[in-house]
């Protein structure tokens, strides 16, 4: 969980550099909405593996499934929320999400393997 936490930190001052010397022409105003929303993510997937990593990982599987089928379900929701409420540029806002989508995903299955590869 620290390497998560530090990897949004990270990405969090990129986006405040980004913001501050005004080269945010690629990035929607509620970058930070979607950044938290992330972070709350893999917290829960972190959770998650835990639980399933127990007991000689007997239900790994389903909890990383689980933890697949809740990302995805959770995702829909908050884009369809904000959608829903009327944004300024929608595309540029799915695209910010599904670029923070595909980082958290790959940094979790980097993750996954390091923990996999241990034993």
């Amino acid at each position: 969980m620290l390497r998560t936490l530090i990897a949004t930190i990270l990405l969090g001052i990129v986006f405040f550099l980004a913001q501050r010397f005004h080269a945010d022409s690629f990035l929607h105003p509620y970058i930070w909405y979607i950044l938290v929303f992330f972070f709350g993510l893999a917290f829960m997937v972190h959770r998650l593996m835990e639980f399933g990593m127990r007991n000689k990982r007997e239900k790994f599987v389903t909890f990383y499934i689980s933890s697949i089928v809740a990302r995805i379900i959770l995702s829909i929701i908050f884009i369809g929320l904000f959608l829903y409420r009327g944004l300024t540029d929608s595309f540029l806002f799915v695209i910010n999400f599904f670029a923070l989508y595909l980082f958290y995903t790959c940094f979790e299955i980097y993750g996954l393997y390091r923990n996999l590869r241990r034993d």
